[in-house]
């Protein structure tokens, strides 16, 4: 594989049993990686030296977990629940493949890639939370992972059946990051005692022809009103085969059936706690499926969809795609990561006119934005907590397919001490958050100018 796992103080946690742990397991994975390379090794050697990382990582699951036990940690079962998710799901799934390719360079690098990778963004969020005393509970509603597991397996199952798809669950907590060019779906139903269920299906544009498309003959590339409505059918079908895992199903009534903006989809879904929330790749583009349930029924959101206006709402719908497709298709993307509403909305007020703005609130939701869809550029809020901008340079820089990709800093902190931290990490640049507003967009248009000037 070539690549090393830099060890950096920011890992350390301040508890010596965990920070020696993590570095003895960066240790590790960097003699892996260094075995990789080597191109007479043999397939027993390279079994025992996965074996001694994983029962090191066991290990210090249980120490974790034992050290969490004795300061009465309130975020013990969700961290349980994080390890027991890679012991039993994760490991055991990198060791099948290895024995499936004879541990072949390609399937030792992805078992590197993989471990390391979550190592990385464990130690940086959720262990850091141990100490911090902020319990990570962006997910605290998800089902049990058993639950989880019956529901992503259905859900393959199904795109199996009818379209012959290979789907493969990339994550069972999609947080609404945007992945290409998508169609946002949402059914809600009520049932008898007041409860709101809500489900959103999202389609990328490029699954629904390829599939349904391909179905119906059509050979167009693009979403038509046909296409749509063919594919709104489907997706209630989907629901409806899935509702059997929800507490009185039957008692579901449809009350609305919406489709959304990705501005309206990301606005909506930001205020929900969902009990799932599945992202797939289909091998045929992207596919996600969420649920939540709250006790209040409310039906803000995108255009409401009845037999007697879908043509037509449909038409208008796909219009208004394909017109933001087309001013968006030649503007750079600028991912504004701030745990902060009031500043993600106000960033995207200033640039949304020159720039296509893509969101995060969490190091973890922008880790999963730029996997999804890449920027041209990341404004990273340096104060946030839990995992601060520092700790999220640092995973972006960690990985290659981003290190290139430049970052500049929001900073609310302009001392001559706070500046020099942020110039230490050596970003872009950095802005504060006290300049007047068009300073700050005249900045980001001098970085991509300069750019532009650059490649010339």
């Amino acid at each position: 594989m070539g690549n090393q796992l830099v060890w950096n103080e920011r890992y350390n946690i301040g508890v010596d049993i965990i920070d020696k742990e993590h570095k003895k397991l960066f240790s590790i994975l960097n003699k892996l990686f260094d075995f990789g390379q080597q191109e007479e090794k043999s397939q027993w050697v390279c079994q025992e030296a996965i074996k001694y990382f994983r029962d090191h990582a066991l290990k210090h699951f249980a120490d974790e977990e034992a050290y969490m036990v004795s300061i009465d940690y309130a975020g013990l079962e969700v961290h349980r629940r994080i390890h027991r998710n890679f012991r039993e799901r994760t490991i055991p799934a990198l060791e099948r493949e290895l024995e499936l390719n004879k541990y072949s360079p390609e399937s030792v690098n992805h078992f590197l890639g993989v471990c390391a990778g979550w190592l990385i963004g464990h130690s940086l969020i959720e262990d850091h939370a141990i100490v911090s005393g902020e319990n990570v509970k962006q997910w605290e509603n998800l089902q049990p992972e058993e639950e989880q597991a019956v529901m992503s397996q259905t859900l393959a199952g199904l795109l199996h059946s009818m379209f012959q798809l290979e789907a493969r669950l990339i994550s069972n907590c999609y947080g609404g990051e945007k992945f290409g060019d998508g169609i946002y779906y949402r059914l809600i139903y009520r049932t008898r005692d007041k409860k709101r269920w809500e489900f959103y299906l999202i389609f990328e544009e490029q699954l629904i022809v390829s599939t349904i498309g391909s179905v119906m003959d059509t050979s167009s590339e693009a979403v038509s009103v046909m296409l749509m409505n063919a594919s709104r059918y489907v997706a209630k079908q989907l629901v409806e085969r899935m509702k059997g895992h929800f507490p009185n199903s039957e008692q579901f009534e449809l009350k609305e059936e919406q489709l959304l903006t990705y501005e309206q989809f990301q606005k909506v879904f930001e205020k929900q706690s969902p009990q799932y929330s599945l992202l797939f790749d289909t091998g045929k583009g992207y596919f996600a499926y969420c649920a939540t349930a709250s006790e209040q029924l409310q039906t803000e959101g995108g255009v409401s969809i009845i037999t007697e206006n879908a043509m037509a709402e449909v038409g208008k719908y796909l219009s208004q795609n394909k017109v933001e497709k087309t001013e968006i298709s030649h503007k750079k993307k600028v991912l504004v990561v701030d745990d902060s509403d009031f500043m993600l909305k106000a960033m995207s007020d200033l640039l949304r006119e020159d720039y296509e703005v893509l969101t995060a609130k969490s190091g973890m939701s922008a880790i999963r934005g730029i996997t999804l869809d890449r920027p041209d550029l990341i404004l990273l809020d340096y104060e946030m907590p839990v995992c601060d901008g520092s700790q999220v340079l640092g995973m972006i820089r960690s990985e290659k397919e981003f290190a290139d990709i430049p970052v500049i800093f929001l900073t609310s902190k302009v001392d001559k001490e706070s500046v020099s931290k942020v110039i230490a990490l050596k970003p872009e640049g950095y802005l504060s958050k006290s300049m007047p507003p068009e300073t700050v967009k005249k900045e980001v248009d001098h970085f991509f100018e300069k750019k532009r000037r650059v490649k010339k």
